[in-house]
């Protein structure tokens, strides 16, 4: 399938330094870099747009999962620290989501033209086509990053995939259990290494969420001392206290080592 070249031009893109006598992280303004427009089949074969973010064969690969009503543009600056930081990121557009921030998301386009359902749970099968499009090109498990309700989705799949390695979660719920059955059991058993974190109004509702497990060390809920956003866009300039969030994600992954 054709890949084109798409150069992301939409504002300043992060990049993040820890100063070693506070150990603070600081982002600032850095060049660009291109991200590589990809399409590969969901698990109906419906179309799945994506922005590849390559780094190195070697390196790590997370794949960014967008919140209600986004897309895959949630993650353009976030994926642009990421990729300073050492790793492969896919950006992926599902098909539950919308066309915001000036930008179109065209898996939910490609689903809309052809008659397909988008509720959130429709969803999961293009979050499971893109882990493993993830693993297969790189040859590695992969980290899986959710926000909001794909958030929910990727720790429904904590124990299921093979080929996740992480899960990482931004204000994640139980409101899919109706579907999926109930999340909190799944992060009672787990094991896996996994970040979880919302605004800190919430912090609450990941609490209850995680009562009964028991944490190991591979395993944070963190909660922002200050307020907060909702989902991804709480690593965003504009989120409040993103640094705050930025460094507990830098140290959950050099913890995990993946």
């Amino acid at each position: 399938m054709k890949k084109l070249l798409l150069i992301l031009a939409i504002g300043c893109v992060l990049s993040c330094t820890t100063d070693n006598h506070s150990s603070k992280t600081e982002c600032t303004s850095t060049k660009f870099i291109h991200a590589e427009k990809i399409q590969f089949p969901s698990l109906d074969s419906l179309t799945i747009t994506a922005n590849l973010y390559h780094n190195d064969n070697t390196l790590p690969v997370i794949v960014l999962c967008h919140q209600a009503g986004f897309n895959k543009f949630e993650y353009t600056k976030i994926a642009q620290t990421l990729h300073e930081k050492g790793y492969n990121c896919i950006a992926i557009d599902q098909r539950s989501g919308g066309h915001v921030l000036e930008s179109f998301n065209e898996t939910f386009s490609v689903a809309e033209q052809n008659g397909a359902s988008v509720e959130f749970v429709d969803a999961e099968q293009d979050i499971i086509a893109a882990i493993n499009y993830a693993s297969k090109r790189y040859n590695k498990n992969v980290i899986l990053w959710g926000s909001s309700y794909s958030a929910t989705l990727a720790l429904h799949n904590i124990n299921e995939n093979k080929n996740i390695d992480a899960v990482i979660a931004f204000s994640p719920g139980s409101y899919l259990d109706p579907f999926k059955g109930s999340l909190k059991d799944k992060l009672n058993i787990t094991e896996m290494p996994m970040f979880i974190t919302s605004s800190k109004e919430e912090a609450g509702e990941i609490t209850a969420l995680l009562e009964g497990s028991q944490l190991n060390e591979n395993q944070i809920h963190f909660i922002p001392k200050e307020e907060g956003s909702h989902g991804s866009s709480a690593l965003w300039k504009t989120g409040k206290n993103n640094q705050e969030y930025w460094q507990a994600i830098f140290n959950f992954l050099e913890r995990i080592n993946i």
